[in-house]
């Protein structure tokens, strides 16, 4: 079996947002996905893009796909490479893909010269932090995410 990895194309969208609505049901937040073909398609593949998507393919079969973007270390002064989501479909698990996703993104870290790599992971996802532990990747337990969105952020963003 082949795994191999491309930049996702605009005719992907759909198979992207398939993918998307497999990670929230595996991440039990089936009713959570708000996004759509149309937004996929103008988020990253428009013209003002900010973020990249990765299609795995196994034997020429999209598997899964990546979402990624560049951000900046102030302390570093170097751009960092974010991986915002990872899904591999769940029947083909454990043939490498996930692997090679983070392997093609730590590369394409590397060629963009950024300081570093990173990603959150749920902390009851117990299979997945094991996964990531095994390929060198450590925790960085003192930090706390924090997050506006709906109301609280325009509440915020409104206020004098």
């Amino acid at each position: 079996m082949s795994i191999s990895i491309r930049p996702a194309k605009i005719q992907d969208a759909e198979t992207i947002l398939h993918f998307i609505n497999e990670l929230a049901i595996y991440e039990k937040e089936p009713d959570a996905v708000k996004n759509t073909v149309q937004d996929i398609e103008q988020k990253l593949f428009g013209d003002d893009v900010r973020a990249h998507a990765l299609i795995c393919e196994q034997d020429g079969e999209a598997i899964g796909f990546a979402v990624y973007f560049f951000n900046y270390s102030t302390w570093l002064g170097k751009y960092g490479l974010y991986l915002e989501d990872l899904y591999v479909t769940q029947d083909k698990r454990g043939a490498g893909a996930g692997k090679a996703i983070m392997k093609h993104l730590a590369q394409t870290a590397i060629q963009k010269d950024c300081g570093r790599f990173e990603w959150v992971v749920l902390d009851w996802n117990k299979s997945t932090i094991d996964f990531y532990q095994s390929i060198g990747a450590e925790p960085q337990d003192e930090w706390i995410i924090y997050r506006l969105t709906g109301q609280a952020l325009k509440n915020f963003a409104e206020q004098p």
